[in-house]
């Protein structure tokens, strides 16, 4: 076994991480499903990776991620903490014989599930045993479910479709401040200090950790625009200590909104040197760090055939889950056998395998960015070599664009694009098809490690009418686009779609680390800086200061050179 924990800690990064699990979910229940097309039951997924077996009181098999989600105290909408496979009754206060005086209880209104997870509900009943049998759909459309969801989203639990472990979900209590005023480092720092649960925390991760048989790494999804992103630096600095040798891949994923209201000089130099410090920190505890969000998915290349509206987490947690999921399918490929087709999949690796890829041998070079088309191009007609290529939209803020970086090394997953005859492409044709797209661009990398598989994107109901008309049922690219609405298209009507997705390791980089390093410099640690006060306020030392700027400036020395040779080369 190869076992993967996910953490998810922060509001956007449980967004993200709410689609991600509703994937593989579909995924699962399409393998099962004796109606479904035949790709999804030959995926070659080992999906114990991410997911472990259990048992409840009453004897019940469960299937449940292997996660450590952290969020505010009610981030959990109308689920609770403990979820509802292991739902034990909570204890009586009068019950307790120790206490002879007066009681008094205070319950809050749990809040009403919207119709979506009514419906989860109404076709649990039907399949659970010892429960009524009634009607699975309990008399919902699939459109009124997806109409619910695309207004009324609050709480990434409004859309999620899993079951999750009892110790899954933990809510930080004893934290007296609104979510829009823990934005920042300083304030989550001063959380970490005063959580009364960090042993629960530690005790949760050492829960899952310890049941493995053999663990492939740490898959870390985290919100790092404000102050989770010091929750998440403590998390990961006793992940160094106690489990030092399991590489960490991490996710700081931000969420449009986050970007908003920095043009004031004071509003900069703060989130400036926010962005300093938690980039500094949350890299120095990872093998491999990956930023992902940009200002405005709406305004990106991704916007050709996608329809986002940038102020709904639901839309863009959906994006960015959707390169995640795609991204990891090589960590839980199973091997070929010789029942299998090696055709339809090649190019299993494990977390470590694309940290060293990526990383190579240098302890700086610890940043990547990340690439998708969403849906991919089919290999089908003239002119594929170039939109193979051309699609892919870094999701990645602050990179060069069109850098030529002949040192730049990369991993690639395909999968459930279709081929030249109108099939789901082999492992030869994506092959072909990538060295052409090479061979056009000019520029090839230095290594590229290729994955493919014939499974495309499940889209499950829940997902949001991001589509646009120009997109098919299976994610197909329509030359004659069914008549443009005021309306998107969502999983009613799109049921899959082919991907393509990169990890890329360059100088590109560049600009999004240096950027970092001035922050620090400019506002923090140079004579006169206007944010020095604030730094001490925020717990940090001049040591400590130094330190991170010496890092930083290390990891952009190591990609200097390649940008300096370059552009000597471009010249």
């Amino acid at each position: 076994m190869r076992e993967i924990v996910t953490l998810q800690v922060g509001g956007f990064a449980n967004f993200v991480g709410s689609h991600f699990w509703n994937f593989q979910d579909e995924l699962l229940g399409l393998a099962e499903d004796p109606h479904a097309d035949d790709v999804f039951k030959n995926q070659n997924l080992d999906m114990d990776v991410l997911y472990r077996a259990g048992q409840t009181e009453q004897g019940l098999q469960t299937y449940t991620p292997r996660l450590v989600s952290i969020d505010f105290q009610g981030s959990l909408g109308s689920l609770i903490s403990r979820g509802t496979l292991y739902d034990h009754d909570s204890p009586d206060p009068s019950s307790v014989t120790t206490w002879t005086g007066g009681l008094s209880t205070l319950k809050s209104e749990r809040l009403k599930k919207n119709i979506f997870l009514q419906s989860l509900d109404e076709e649990q009943n039907v399949y659970l045993p010892g429960k009524d049998k009634g009607d699975p759909s309990g008399g919902y459309q699939d459109m009124d479910i997806v109409n619910c969801l695309e207004d009324g989203v609050k709480f990434w639990t409004d859309y999620s479709k899993v079951h999750y472990h009892p110790k899954s979900l933990y809510e930080l209590t004893g934290l007296w401040v609104d979510a829009l005023e823990f934005d920042n480092y300083g304030i989550g720092r001063e959380a970490v200090s005063s959580c009364l649960g960090r042993e629960d925390i530690d005790d949760r991760l050492r829960f899952f950790v310890e049941e493995c048989d053999h663990m492939q790494g740490f898959q870390f999804f985290v919100d790092d625009s404000g102050g989770f992103s010091s929750i998440a630096s403590d998390v990961l600095e006793h992940i160094a200590d106690d489990y030092g040798r399991i590489p960490v891949l991490l996710y700081s994923v931000r969420d449009p909104g986050s970007y908003a209201n920095i043009g004031r000089r004071k509003q900069a130099v703060f989130r400036g040197l926010h962005d300093a410090v938690s980039f500094s920190r949350l890299s120095s505890f990872s093998n491999l760090i990956v930023p992902v969000g940009l200002p405005s998915l709406s305004q990106s290349r991704l916007s050709s055939f996608l329809r986002i509206d940038d102020n709904k987490l639901y839309h863009c947690s959906a994006v960015y889950a959707a390169g995640l999921h795609s991204i990891s399918l090589p960590f839980r490929m199973g091997s070929p056998s010789p029942t299998c087709d090696s055709r339809l999949f090649s190019g299993a690796v494990g977390v470590n395998d694309v940290v060293q890829i990526l990383s190579g041998k240098s302890w700086r070079n610890r940043v990547a960015v990340l690439e998708l088309a969403m849906p991919a191009p089919s290999l089908l007609g003239a002119g594929t070599e170039g939109r193979f290529l051309r699609n892919l939209q870094p999701v990645t803020t602050e990179v060069s664009r069109d850098v030529e970086d002949l040192q730049a090394v990369e991993t690639m997953v395909v999968h459930g694009v279709t081929g030249p005859g109108g099939h789901p492409a082999s492992v030869s044709e994506v092959e072909d098809a990538l060295h052409t797209a090479y061979d056009h661009s000019g520029t090839m990398p230095k290594f590229c490690h290729l994955s493919v598989a014939q499974c495309p994107l499940p889209i499950p109901l829940p997902f949001p009418s991001i589509f646009s008309h120009a997109v098919g049922e299976r994610g197909e690219l329509l030359s004659a686009p069914a008549m443009e609405g005021s309306s998107s298209r969502g999983s009613p009507d799109v049921r899959c779609v082919p991907m393509v997705v990169k990890l890329r390791s360059s100088c590109a980089v560049l600009p999004y680390i240096e950027n970092r390093l001035g922050y620090l410099r400019r506002f923090g640690t140079e004579r006169g800086a206007p944010g020095s006060e604030l730094l001490r306020s925020w717990g940090f030392g001049r040591d400590e200061l130094d330190d991170m700027a010496e890092g930083l400036s290390g990891m952009a020395a190591e990609l200097k050179p390649l940008a300096e040779m370059s552009s000597s080369d471009s010249d």
